[in-house]
């Protein structure tokens, strides 16, 4: 069983868009996962715009793949590093805590993830 960055298991990303990298919803990973999906965010539109312009458009539509494309305010599994690229780039999205994979801790620190943590 996965588990979060604390050590806990791992809750629920999001079911709508269904996301994770076996779209199950969670940010659940295996060896067979390369692009380490296991950070937990809500996006917003400086994240979106950012992330399009350094090649990974994920606002797009991609029927094929049944990617509705996302919009702010969506919670989505990111790549570890593509959340860390972000943050260099003072775009880091909001990290939902307990449903970001321990994985995540072997390229990103807990003290980044908690300082760009979402709170209600």
């Amino acid at each position: 069983m996965n588990k979060n960055i604390f050590g806990e298991p791992l809750i629920e990303c999001s079911k709508d868009p269904l996301t994770g990298f076996f779209r199950n919803g969670c940010c659940d990973t295996d060896d067979s996962d390369t692009g380490m999906h296991t950070v937990c965010v809500i996006v917003d539109e400086e994240f979106l715009t950012f992330s399009k312009s350094v090649g990974n458009d994920l606002s797009t539509s991609i029927p094929e793949f049944g990617f509705k494309g996302l919009k702010s305010g969506d919670k989505w599994c990111l790549c570890a590093l593509r959340w860390k690229e972000a943050l260099i780039n003072g775009y880091a999205p909001k990290v939902l805590l307990e449903a970001t994979n321990e994985k995540t801790l072997e390229v990103i620190s807990i003290d980044d993830l908690i300082k760009n943590s979402y709170t209600k």
